[in-house]
């Protein structure tokens, strides 16, 4: 039976427990990096998972204490423009390195149509320069993209449709249908994206109307599973606290 609705259903416990049932359920846990080189050997129940920091490097720090404890790897995509947080500021550094030294995969969350299109400046040249950067300052060497969806009204994802990747240095986009990733279209995706409620796509196509939990979703034992949440979702008790 599909659980209720609630504004209140996103706290840290909450989420904990589901990822909890997901292993108990028998699913393993990738980074999307991963799936570059496992797909063809993936677990039969195999599980993405994936973080876009949107607006909170803080609350991405508690999040990093529930795979912690349960034994996850994760991909979080870092924005380097949001007016919401600095990753370069002294803690948010510090929870970015956190995640790199404890074995996650961090990722660029591309705001490059924007950008050009506020700065007046070449797309290329600004997904070139923030890849650069971002690889420079965390002494890494990033393989994926994922698009953020902001607030301008330009989808930031239509850069890479038809784009190879590898062109920028990339070995993927999340969205992409490349033969080498091409997640989105051959998973079951589950994403907090609408902030009160779950949202799916099956193989690329919505799911309407479907707004049941992670928790409900493993126990039918989806092969493969896309999980994205936001760092910003989550909270203890309220998400104005």
């Amino acid at each position: 039976m599909q659980e209720k609705d609630s504004s209140f259903h996103f706290t840290y416990k909450n989420l904990a427990a589901q990822l909890s049932a997901s292993i108990q359920e028998g699913y393993s846990f990738i980074r999307c990096k991963d799936n570059l080189v496992e797909k063809e050997n993936l677990s039969p129940l195999t599980m993405v998972m994936r973080v876009d920091i949107d607006n909170s490097c803080k609350k991405a720090d508690k999040l990093i204490d529930i795979f912690h404890q349960l034994g996850i790897k994760a991909t979080f995509f870092i924005r380097l423009h949001a007016s919401e947080y600095n990753p370069f500021s002294f803690e948010n550094y510090r929870i970015i390195k956190r995640m790199i030294d404890e074995g996650h995969e961090i990722g660029y969350h591309s705001e490059i149509v924007d950008q050009a299109a506020i700065w007046q400046e070449d797309t290329e040249e600004v997904l070139k320069r923030d890849i650069n950067v971002l690889n420079s300052m965390f002494n890494i060497e990033i393989e994926g993209a994922a698009s953020h969806g902001g607030s301008t009204g330009l989808n930031n994802l239509d850069f890479f449709r038809g784009v190879d990747p590898k062109k920028y240095g990339l070995k993927y986009e999340a969205y992409d249908e490349t033969e080498d990733f091409g997640l989105f279209n051959n998973s079951f995706y589950i994403s907090d994206a609408e902030w009160v409620r779950w949202k799916c796509y099956e193989n690329g196509n919505l799911d309407e109307g479907n707004h049941m939990t992670l928790g409900e979703h493993v126990k039918l034992r989806r092969p493969l599973i896309y999980f994205l949440i936001h760092s910003d979702t989550y909270f203890d008790d309220h998400i104005y606290e």
